[in-house]
């Protein structure tokens, strides 16, 4: 079933994020290692990532390793690194204009991964079709706890004073602050949570789940669920009135 007559061109989210959660578990229902469950799992990055350019979305981001991942077995630790060396290709950037953009700690990365991130980079940064965000090494509160840093930095040396410290204040100090916060957040693999993902940008965010693991979830699966996003009103704490009349 195709969902593209369903999903109204104009109201496309502008930003998507992914949970891209079941690589293990797919993998597992099939007898196979974890790793060939992370390995088919970049092969739908691709194909979402083409999808998503063809449907107008401006931007994606996908958890790809958690600050806690790091706690998981030290070979599927290194398969993963492996599989960001092995997979990160410009050609799919190029040929779709897409930019590529990392968020997280990079400076855990082994030196290898951070090199190939920074070329990859370096390369895409003037492709302005859509922008694929990776979170790497990442965890919100580690963003957060990050941010609260610097900005007390900048008040004990003078350059800001706590009373002029908003909310913008602290979303320019965050590693998201060259896009718009996520319209629709989408996990895979039957999960009803965030799991430390995005936990400033999501505040009015629309949540989507299925059931559906990473290494299966596909085309029409993304454009189903932005067809539900589609169906929903987004109030942002107005009424339905207000909504309507803007």
């Amino acid at each position: 079933m195709c969902f593209d007559n369903e999903i109204d061109a104009g109201r496309v989210p502008c930003h998507i994020a992914i949970i891209m959660d079941g690589n293990g578990r797919w993998a597992k229902a099939k007898g196979l290692p974890r790793t060939a469950g992370h390995q088919e799992g970049v092969e739908t990055v691709k194909k979402i990532t083409e999808e998503a350019v063809r449907l107008g979305v401006r931007y994606l981001t996908l958890y790809t390793f958690s600050t806690e991942n790091w706690n998981r077995p030290a070979p599927e630790v290194a398969a993963l690194m492996g599989l960001i060396l092995e997979h990160l290709e410009d050609a799919i950037f190029m040929k779709n204009n897409v930019r590529f953009r990392v968020i997280g700690d990079m400076g855990r990365m082994p030196e290898a991964v951070q090199a190939r991130l920074q070329e990859c980079m370096r390369r895409t940064a003037g492709n302005d079709k859509m922008t694929l965000t990776i979170a790497l090494s990442y965890s919100s509160r580690w963003e957060l706890t990050e941010a609260m840093r610097r900005i007390a930095d900048e008040v004990k040396e003078g350059r800001l004073l706590p009373s002029q410290i908003t909310e913008d204040t602290v979303a320019s100090h965050l590693t998201t602050n060259f896009m718009p916060d996520p319209d629709l957040l989408i996990r895979t693999g039957g999960e009803c949570r965030i799991s430390n993902y995005l936990l400033w940008q999501c505040a009015y965010t629309e949540l989507y789940f299925c059931d559906t693991y990473w290494p299966d979830f596909n085309e029409e699966e993304l454009r189903r669920a932005i067809a539900d996003y589609q169906s929903r009103e987004r109030r942002f704490g107005k009424t339905s009135e207000q909504v309507a009349a803007e």
